[in-house]
């Protein structure tokens, strides 16, 4: 894969280069604020893109959210490009924003919560691929923001625990193995979510998620 790198920090940005690149991706570019990279990909040939951007979420000059700023700003310019916020905060209001719009190849993951190399690789995969990548405690803040508390309220907590998978990206089958769930019972729970929450259903499993998020983070 191609991959992009905006952090600010020099130890994880030089460490993950050496990673990603020990791993047999290229990194083409590593900076350590947001102008920067944005700047590097409108000047980048179309077919020099990267697959993969990961953005730091607070970077200079302000420290604030230039990460996930930046990362809208790459789905309007560069949308087949996959953006993963790597961050130690969940900014609920922009991280809604980036994924009610068109949340396939988007990702947020919590720096403290990505214990395992493997996982990170493979979220980074996944996000090439067009998937959604959710860390499950942003998830639960985007739930807990949602202004639809009500319905809901109307989920079972089976069907609860159903959706929020679901809104981390998995599959039906991997939501049915995590619950110990037979393939049945995963779509009778989801059909039946959709039901309580007015969601048109689709055949597509991906397009299902993106619907549920979209729902989520609406105003």
């Amino acid at each position: 894969m191609r991959i992009a790198l905006a952090e600010d920090s020099t130890l994880l940005r030089v460490g993950l280069t050496e990673l990603l690149t020990g791993r047999g991706h290229q990194v083409g570019t590593a900076v350590d604020n947001a102008a920067d990279l944005i700047a590097a990909l409108n000047g980048a040939d179309g077919g020099e893109l990267p697959d993969v951007v990961v953005l730091d979420n607070r970077m200079p000059p302000t420290f604030t959210n230039e990460g996930i700023r930046a990362a809208l700003t790459l789905r309007r310019t560069h949308p087949g490009v996959g953006v993963l916020v790597l961050s130690q905060y969940v900014e609920t209001r922009y991280a809604a924003e980036l994924l009610a719009g068109t949340p396939a190849g988007v990702g947020y993951l919590l720096k403290d919560r990505v214990a395992d190399v493997g996982d990170f690789l493979d979220a980074l995969t996944r996000l090439a691929r067009g998937e959604t990548v959710l860390d499950p405690e942003v998830v639960q803040q985007l739930m807990g923001a949602s202004r639809h508390r009500s319905d809901l309220d109307r989920l079972t907590p089976r069907e609860t625990e159903v959706l929020e998978l679901m809104a981390q990206g998995r599959t039906n089958a991997a939501v049915g193995s995590t619950l110990f769930l037979s393939a049945g019972a995963v779509e009778k729970n989801i059909t039946s979510i959709f039901a309580k929450l007015g969601l048109q259903q689709s055949p597509a499993d991906h397009r299902r998620v993106l619907a549920v998020l979209a729902y989520l983070q609406s105003a």
